[in-house]
């Protein structure tokens, strides 16, 4: 059975890693962007993920620009972005399409495991959320309208699991 830990990624500082390297914790798998109506989730990104790390969670996020152009920038830009703006701490990769014939790996499985509504496998915007168990399955697929801190309960059970 394939799970999120059969995949590799680069970081956003070119750095190929493999998801195993996260075996055994709860995710979050974000597609983020710097100019997008919801890009201030990124602090609650952050929050989740400095308030659940040390219990085994962690969030990755992956910069698109398939949405309105809303991650214009470049691997470093975004990484300077996110650092000055955000504060960011947790793993981001280099930028990515999530739809279409070039998707990342990641995004084709998130999308065939946990489709959105009535069965669509599109992401539909910046910011959809999939939750992932200790397992390596997708436990989750949450809309960009929800704010990370509403994933706080889930996460917890998730956890626990």
């Amino acid at each position: 059975m394939t799970s999120i830990y059969d995949f590799e990624a680069n970081t956003l500082d070119g750095r190929e890693i493999s998801l195993k390297d996260f075996e055994g914790k709860v995710l979050l798998v974000v597609n983020v962007a710097s100019k997008c109506g919801f890009t201030n989730q990124y602090e609650g990104l952050e929050e989740l993920y400095k308030k659940y790390a040390a219990q085994g969670f962690a969030v990755l996020g992956f910069p698109c620009n398939q949405f309105g152009n809303q991650e214009p920038g470049d691997a470093k830009e975004i990484a300077t972005f996110c650092s000055m703006a955000y504060r960011v701490t947790f793993p981001m990769f280099e930028k990515i399409d999530v739809n279409g014939e070039k998707a990342h790996p990641i995004y084709k499985f998130l999308k065939e495991e946990k489709p959105g509504i009535l069965g669509t496998e599109a992401i539909k915007w910046n910011f959809t959320k999939f939750l992932i168990g200790k397992n390596g399955q997708v436990a989750s697929r949450h809309a960009p309208t929800t704010k990370p801190e509403d994933l706080s309960a889930e996460i917890e059970k998730l956890l626990k699991n």
